[in-house]
């Protein structure tokens, strides 16, 4: 195999015209580059430059590997300059997993920013894990998860990025849309509307209904917020939403939102990463513009009322 050194050597010796030149630009000794030079020759058995004058001339051989060295040297620059990126967190894959269906619009605003700070990162967001998000980022199978319900395991560090408020959306003129506070008796007789989420997970089921001992008349699914707000106001049901996305979203205008249970249930986004990659840089700075992208409700609006 043919030694990037004998490449170095080749094009300095062009570049400064002699042994001398490219031994000083190569930090070497001129005797160190004759040795190299005559190691190459004899194991070979070809003779790279002649001297011609004060100057040399290289051989064929030469040429072509000089040719070579024009090639590939700055292919290998160029690839030790990406590896250096890699160690210091510069460039790399960061594939994220959701936990949260309504956090999917308030990502997109995560993800222009990071996308044009990290242009050397690939990024990738994914809904769908073999064996739960935990699993997933436990198993290296994401490298970060956005989730509502935190569980602590060793080598998981999480991150709180914002906090909001559940509460239950109602169509206009609905009977409940007087009440001031929401009791879990007053859904027996509704339809409930949820993301396609086991019951164990959905905090209006853990939080709310069932330490009431209660259920909805009904229960179904709908994939995205904006179906589910549309089935509301279509009056198809209720629906349990974070309040921030009442206000982002324009299928909201219209609804009516209330406080479920007296204390009401409150919330806060995390973001979960492995402990190992946490002083990653790109995972660092994902994070710091998360941390800056909170949605938040507008501060002279009701937590319940009509969604203006």
């Amino acid at each position: 195999m043919i030694d990037t050194q004998i490449l170095l050597i080749l094009r300095e010796v062009y570049r400064g015209g002699g042994v001398t030149p490219a031994a000083e630009n190569l930090c070497l000794t001129q005797s160190a580059v004759s040795h190299a030079v005559r190691r190459f020759e004899s194991r070979h058995g070809v003779r790279l430059w002649e001297k011609e004058g004060r100057g040399i001339r290289l051989t064929q051989a030469g040429s072509y590997l000089l040719t070579l060295a024009e090639r590939i040297l700055p292919q290998l620059d160029h690839a030790e300059r990406v590896i250096e990126d890699f160690s210091r967190g510069r460039r790399g894959a960061l594939r994220v997993g959701m936990e949260c269906h309504p956090c999917q619009q308030w990502l997109m605003q995560v993800v222009d920013p990071f996308l044009r700070q990290w242009p050397d990162v690939d990024l990738d967001v994914t809904t769908a894990f073999s064996f739960g998000g935990l699993a997933a980022l436990l198993g290296h199978e994401i490298d970060m998860l956005i989730t509502p319900d935190p569980v602590a395991r060793p080598k998981l560090t999480y991150e709180a990025v914002f906090d909001y408020e559940l509460v239950l959306v109602v169509p206009p003129g609905h009977e409940l849309e007087q009440k001031t506070i929401l009791a879990p008796q007053d859904l027996t007789g509704e339809t409930l509307i949820t993301y396609p989420v086991e019951r164990e997970r959905l905090d209006i089921f853990t939080q709310f209904l069932g330490p009431a001992g209660c259920l909805p008349r009904r229960h179904r699914t709908a994939e995205t917020s904006e179906m589910m707000l549309r089935l509301v106001r279509a009056g198809r049901g209720v629906s349990a939403i974070p309040n921030w996305l009442l206000h982002e979203m324009a299928d909201a205008k219209g609804l009516h939102s209330l406080k479920i249970g007296e204390p009401g249930i409150d919330k806060s986004i995390y973001i979960g990463v492995r402990e190992e990659d946490r002083p990653t840089d790109f995972i660092e700075g994902f994070l710091n513009i998360a941390a800056a992208q909170p949605f938040t409700v507008p501060a002279n609006t009701d937590p319940a009322g009509q969604v203006c």
